[in-house]
């Protein structure tokens, strides 16, 4: 995956990066992300995202799974998806850090962190 720092944001991605959601029947296109009927997430080049939330750092394996959670969350603010959606995007969260290599230790406290608070953000 590549992106870059900007100010604003923390992070704008440089290529589309594409997630399996498990998602399926909603369809939705913007300028940055696009949602199929089958459960593919696009994240379009230009998509800006603020990297890991809370008491905690931005780590190779926590990049990918930041930007999946946070246009998944966006497609929440924007209803697209509806709230109910939430549990799903942050168990998908907690797949795609360990997929990315965190301990499961971590990736068990990140997604207790987003069950507790992420409720904030959507």
């Amino acid at each position: 995956m590549q992106y870059e720092n900007i100010s604003k944001y923390k992070y704008r991605l440089i290529e589309n990066e594409e997630f399996s959601t498990g998602i399926s029947g909603v369809y939705a296109s913007t300028e940055y992300l696009t949602i199929f009927d089958t459960g593919l997430l696009i994240c379009k080049k230009g998509y800006c995202w603020d990297g890991a939330s809370g008491p905690t750092l931005d780590t190779e394996d926590t990049m990918r799974a930041s930007l999946g959670h946070d246009c998944l969350y966006q497609c929440i603010s924007l209803g697209i998806l509806s709230k109910d959606h939430r549990e799903a995007a942050d168990k998908l969260l907690r797949k795609w850090l360990l997929e990315d290599g965190m301990i499961h230790a971590r990736a068990q406290l990140w997604y207790e962190g987003v069950r507790a608070f992420g409720g904030l953000h959507v």
